[in-house]
């Protein structure tokens, strides 16, 4: 008889049958510590849900419908053609009709428009005396993605507005011309789009992700019992854990935007305290956003599984990697709560345009990160509340 024909010893039977056991044993208790960690598992379910939804219903690579200003000089069937003729590519939504220079530059530099068309005076009379006059159409194209699709519609506006207005079918030539002035990005250049916007979205996740372990740490270490025995208050508490964090997020801004200007050429045409100021708004509301999500969980797992739960939808529906003016409206009051999506704002409009305090688009995005930053706050220090008790 070989040795192939010799059944196996008991022992090593036992030993299969033990590692299987042994195994399975292991198997159903992670499956019980995952059923008692409540927050992975909703973290589990909610984050593959969030992405479908998001990238489904919100994100628009070609947006259309988007906020357009006209600056009427002259009010003739001609020009109102020529309105009509854009809004029918579906890339003009035209939302505001000025008829100074001045409000119609503060419309493109606030960031209440996107585009804007200027139509001089005495437009109609020179197309019918055939002096071919031009039609200027300046876009906001600090988001060149935004811009571009909607530019390269415009070949197609004269036709369509000199159909009904001058002639049957195709005009002979082309009796004025459409001048598209892309400003604050003339070349399209995507890194001045992204590298300011880089400076919020760096900024966001590191602020969130040290503040979201700072509470955890303190009780997964043990030293949370001595911080309780001391003669401090949560504000207190609080206030000692964020400054730190405030200088580094300087730090990091200060790096960012340096390399963007120094190797990218990214201008920087505004106030740089202005900038500097509205920074540190942005970094303490992200910091106190952090610091709550710390008084919510139990562990430093479930702290960062938090953070990013509230990183992913900022850097999706703040305007970073897609057009915001392209999202439907309930994806844009969405992102109206976030504080990346101003601050996203301000610093482009500081860096690209040389935004002031003096545009009123930009002083509500500044109320908008105070009020964002004392609701955050007054949570975080809530729950912390909670916490010592």
């Amino acid at each position: 008889m070989s040795a192939a024909d010799h059944p196996a010893p008991a022992h090593e039977i036992r030993e299969r049958f033990g590692f299987w056991k042994r195994s399975y044993a292991m198997l159903v208790k992670e499956f019980i510590q995952l059923k008692r960690d409540r927050v992975s598992f909703a973290m589990i379910v909610m984050l593959p849900v969030m992405q479908l939804l998001l990238f489904g219903y919100a994100i628009n690579t070609t947006p259309h419908h988007l906020p357009s200003a006209v600056l009427l000089q002259e009010d003739s069937d001609l020009a109102r053609s020529v309105l009509k003729a854009l809004e029918n590519t579906a890339y003009f939504r035209f939302i505001y009709e000025v008829h100074d220079v001045d409000d119609f530059d503060n419309l493109l530099k606030s960031g209440k428009v996107l585009f804007g068309v200027e139509i001089p005076r005495g437009f109609e009379r020179a197309v019918r005396r055939g002096d071919r006059p031009a039609l200027l159409v300046a876009a906001d194209a600090t988001d060149p993605v935004a811009a571009s699709a909607a530019l390269g519609s415009l070949g197609m506006v004269v036709q369509t507005a000199l159909a009904h207005d001058l002639y049957i079918g195709n005009p002979p030539e082309m009796p004025f011309e459409i001048r598209a002035h892309a400003r604050y990005n003339p070349a399209a250049s995507s890194s001045l789009n992204i590298v300011p916007g880089l400076v919020g979205t760096i900024l966001t996740m590191t602020m969130l992700i040290f503040t979201a372990l700072s509470v955890t740490r303190e009780v997964e270490r043990g030293t949370m019992e001595s911080l309780l025995s001391m003669p401090i208050k949560p504000v207190e508490v609080m206030f000692g854990k964020i400054v730190p964090y405030v200088l580094v997020g300087f730090l990091q801004a200060f790096l960012i935007i340096g390399i963007g200007v120094g190797l990218f050429g990214v201008p920087l045409l505004g106030n740089l305290f202005l900038l500097a100021l509205l920074s540190t708004l942005f970094i303490a509301t992200n910091l106190s956003i952090g610091y709550t999500i710390s008084t919510v969980v139990q562990n430093q797992l479930q702290a960062m599984q938090m953070a990013m739960m509230f990183f992913l939808p900022s850097i999706l529906l703040s305007g970073f990697m897609f057009p915001f003016a392209g999202m439907p409206v309930w994806a844009q009051y969405l992102g109206e709560c976030l504080p990346l999506t101003h601050y996203l704002r301000i610093v482009r409009a500081i860096m690209l345009k040389g935004a002031t305090m003096q545009n009123l688009h930009f002083d509500a995005l500044a109320l908008a990160l105070a009020i964002l930053m004392l609701v955050a706050m007054t949570i975080a220090v809530t729950r912390f509340r909670r916490t010592l008790d």
